[in-house]
């Protein structure tokens, strides 16, 4: 069953509806349900769902052209593979959609990218030439964060100044997170969510027939589960230097807020280098930079100032409670790590997410005047 994402289901399908082509990036860290919700917008539409994958150019090729002749398009009486991309993207025009728009979505572009790196300009070539005069759509998604942002969306970029959308994805709040487990209680939906977050795939894992304890055990604390090692596995996928990045993050995961706090307690001599790392987190969305709200121009620019926090509860809670008692973990001590650590410590951890969630009822309640039924009038109370 696919939950929310309405605001990205109404951007994908004005864009649909709009006269002439379309070229939409979509974007977004890993496990945020770009894929999902690409999917949900196809639905009723005809369309060519193309998944690169980490492989050569060549086969590459090979796949997106077995996947574009699959549509009959009449090349397809006569090869059985294009002979280069100019002609394989090309052939979107001969997509025979009648009056629908040919939509093509290409998830994770930047692996072809990788294996291709003309392909952006290809692209740019027949988007200028032909593409953008016909009944197109071409969606271009990606995780890879900072070669959308630095690179894809640069101005030195090939297709710099062509795209007609760009949608950053980020996780879902509080009120469509959890849709996952309705039969909650509203305290115990309130201490799920600041583990879990927002992530789709994280929420997947949650079974609501558990209770939150068991949950936290069995799908989060137990050696072999998915989210035992889904951190891990993230910060390889995206990042060198793990061992460095794990003690900056565990270091702001338990409450170390400065620069300089930070560069401490992660033995790290030089604040420059922090801010660095602190940077590249930011822009993967798993640390953010505050101010108070009359913070000047000047200060907001300067690299010691302003406070860091994790974004991401679930990193959160992995970095507080599995990274800090690993060792224990891998010795399968889930119950005594749960009683004697995370359990003392919840109701505590959850208050900083709850006030997360009080800062989205308020904007839900100013900025839509949204008649949903809404918790806080239901007098949630964190501690027993």
């Amino acid at each position: 069953m696919f939950i929310g994402r309405e605001a990205e289901l109404d951007f994908l399908n004005d864009k649909y509806e709009e006269e002439g082509g379309q070229l939409v990036v979509l974007y977004g860290r890993r496990r945020v349900g770009k894929t999902e919700t690409l999917r949900e917008f196809c639905k009723g539409k005809p369309h060519v769902f193309f998944s690169c994958t980490q492989t050569t150019d060549r086969v590459q090729l090979q796949k997106f052209s077995r996947q574009m002749l699959n549509e009959n398009i009449p090349a397809g009486n006569y090869i059985t593979e294009f002979d280069d991309w100019e002609k394989a993207i090309r052939a979107i025009l001969d997509l025979p959609y009648g009056n629908h728009k040919k939509l093509l979505i290409i998830d994770e572009f930047p692996y072809m990218c990788k294996g291709n790196k003309s392909i952006p300009s290809i692209l740019q070539n027949l988007w200028d030439a032909e593409l953008r005069d016909d009944n197109v759509m071409i969606v271009l998604c990606g995780s890879a964060m900072s070669f959308i942002e630095k690179e894809l969306l640069a101005e030195k970029n090939p297709l710099y100044g062509r795209a007609t959308g760009i949608y950053r994805m980020k996780e879902m709040g509080f009120y469509d997170a959890v849709k996952f487990f309705p039969d909650y209680s509203e305290r115990d939906k309130v201490i799920a969510y600041s583990v879990l977050g927002g992530i789709p795939h994280y929420l997947k894992q949650w079974d609501q027939k558990l209770s939150v304890a068991e949950n936290i055990k069995r799908n989060i604390l137990t050696k072999g589960c998915i989210l035992y090692s889904e951190v891990d596995f993230l910060l390889h996928q995206e990042l060198r230097e793990t061992s460095v990045y794990n003690s900056v993050i565990e270091v702001v995961a338990l409450g170390n807020t400065t620069l300089n706090s930070i560069s401490q307690k992660s033995l790290m001599e030089d604040t420059s280098k922090t801010s660095v790392y602190l940077k590249n987190l930011i822009e993967l969305g798993i640390v953010q930079r505050e101010f108070s709200v009359d913070a000047k121009v000047k200060e907001r620019a300067n690299g010691n100032r302003g406070t860091y926090r994790l974004t991401d509860n679930f990193f959160r809670f992995w970095y507080a409670f599995v990274f800090a008692n690993f060792s224990q973990l891998e010795d399968g001590d889930v119950d005594g790590v749960y009683e004697y650590i995370v359990e003392p410590a919840l109701h505590e951890f959850a208050a900083f997410t709850f006030e997360d969630i009080c800062r989205e009822f308020v904007r839900e309640t100013v900025l839509t005047k949204n008649s949903r039924q809404c918790f806080p009038k239901q007098n949630i109370m964190l501690h027993p």
